[in-house]
């Protein structure tokens, strides 16, 4: 259950790195922007201009977003919180927010299948992360979250270049189901609709 903090945890690709998984605590909305800053260039597509993603990061997954995004009853927000190893205790490494609900995106609820739903809406981890284990630890905790909240399935959207996340993705059980539009900065960008059962 991921509505307490879990015991830290050693990662299976990294056991000198331990990260324990917890709910974002409503203190944290500076941390998490700075956090989605330094992620979220890592999911655009190579041509996202410097300026679209600082567009993006100003207006979408900026501290005051943080806030209104932790004060919703209709989502929650995971981090992966660094609890011993190579980085400062309590460094946020990852973080994953569901939205609980109906999609709002006209194309993602014409896709997706499975009823009731909970969007995946983020999931990053730093770059430094990449590979430890962590990004699953964060994965699998949220899945459950999304089970236990009564979620039957989830869904996200991926761009359709971002085959690291796509991998990733597919190895936890999430399939296509169709193709949604993404606006970062004055561009729009072609997103894959994944989706999978809980």
């Amino acid at each position: 259950m991921v509505t307490e903090t879990t015991p830290p945890a050693p990662m299976p690709d990294r056991p000198d790195r331990q990260v324990t998984i917890r709910p974002a605590r409503p203190d944290e909305a500076a941390a998490l922007a700075e956090l989605a800053a330094a992620t979220f260039a890592l999911a655009c597509p190579p041509h996202t201009s410097a300026d679209a993603i600082a567009a993006f990061l100003t207006h979408v997954l900026a501290p005051a977003n943080f806030e209104t995004f932790l004060a919703d009853p209709d989502r929650l927000l995971l981090v992966a919180e660094a609890s011993g190893g190579e980085e400062p205790r309590g460094l946020l490494l990852g973080y994953t927010m569901l939205v609980f609900g109906e999609p709002h995106d006209a194309d993602a609820a014409a896709a997706i299948r499975i009823r009731p739903t909970a969007e995946l809406s983020k999931c990053y981890v730093r770059a430094e992360a990449h590979g430890s284990g962590t990004a699953a630890a964060l994965m699998a905790a949220t899945l459950d979250a999304a089970r236990e909240r009564g979620a039957a399935g989830s869904w996200l959207g991926v761009n359709q270049e971002n085959v690291r996340a796509l991998r990733f993705y597919g190895k936890h059980g999430f399939e296509q189901v169709g193709i949604k539009r993404f606006l970062v900065g004055e561009r729009y960008e072609d997103d894959y609709v994944l989706e999978r059962a809980l």
